[in-house]
């Protein structure tokens, strides 16, 4: 009969089954002053749930987003765009015809008014930019670029400019390639006027466009208020992304 043996020899652990320490991704310096500005991105990434109002002339508009999936709503008078985290819905209330592109508009906003933290989504590319100067006055800028695949529009190319004493977010320029498919080299302009404070964050209150001639920024557009904003550590209820039986997929 054979005697069973124990190895006396230590086990061997296989590191490849070890994980990995996660290293908090890093961002220039410049463009994380801006986000310490606006409240943090730690105060941010905490946040599950946006909301907010915006009044126009035949009725408000009310965007709902989950900040972690990036579902959404936008409720208007006559009509309720929604994405539902693969695609695009319309639901009419009435005959009117929506006259706008449901695909381009149900994350436009949320964008525009979720700066500066949407610039610290994965898969962007950060670079110095030349200064914009506007009624005597540099504001430094940082170019972003994305990957090849990254959003509905990964040509789209924004430079956000900041104030360089408080660092807050003073200007956006953008670019829109979502309808040529190209990039371009017309921007944009968004001065980033007032801003509000909501649950910790640094928020905007107005938005105003601008005119460009050659290049060059002119006079104001228009303004866009926000309103009863909301931005919160709870989910926002799932089933309003969900795409209604009376609602049509948009391609």
């Amino acid at each position: 009969m054979l005697s069973c043996k124990q190895s006396s020899e230590p086990k061997k652990v296989d590191t490849k089954t070890i994980e990995k320490e996660i290293v908090p991704k890093k961002y220039p310096e410049a463009i994380s002053k801006v986000f310490e500005a606006h409240g943090g991105l730690d105060v941010w990434n905490d946040m599950k749930s946006l909301s907010f109002t915006m009044p126009k002339p035949d009725g408000n508009e009310i965007t709902t987003v989950n900040l972690k999936n990036r579902k959404s709503r936008i409720e208007m008078p006559k009509h309720t765009i929604g994405f539902d985290g693969k695609e695009v819905w319309l639901q009419s209330k009435d005959t009117t015809t929506y006259k706008g592109n449901p695909k381009f508009y149900y994350n436009l906003m949320f964008y525009f008014y979720a700066m500066p933290f949407v610039l610290s989504d994965n898969g962007i590319h950060y670079e110095n930019a030349t200064a914009l100067e506007f009624e005597d006055k540099q504001y430094p800028g940082i170019k972003i670029s994305y990957e090849s695949g990254v959003g509905e529009s990964s040509d789209d190319e924004y430079v956000m400019y900041y104030d360089p004493e408080t660092y807050q977010m003073a200007w956006l320029g953008y670019t829109v390639t979502y309808f040529s498919k190209e990039k371009s080299k017309d921007f944009h302009y968004i001065k980033y006027y007032e801003w509000q404070q909501v649950n910790g964050l640094l928020l905007p209150k107005i938005l105003q466009w601008y005119q460009v001639v050659d290049g060059k920024i002119t006079e104001k557009r228009n303004d866009v208020e926000f309103i009863d904003v909301m931005v919160s550590k709870e989910k926002s209820n799932p089933t309003i992304f969900v795409k209604p039986e009376n609602a049509e997929s948009v391609e």
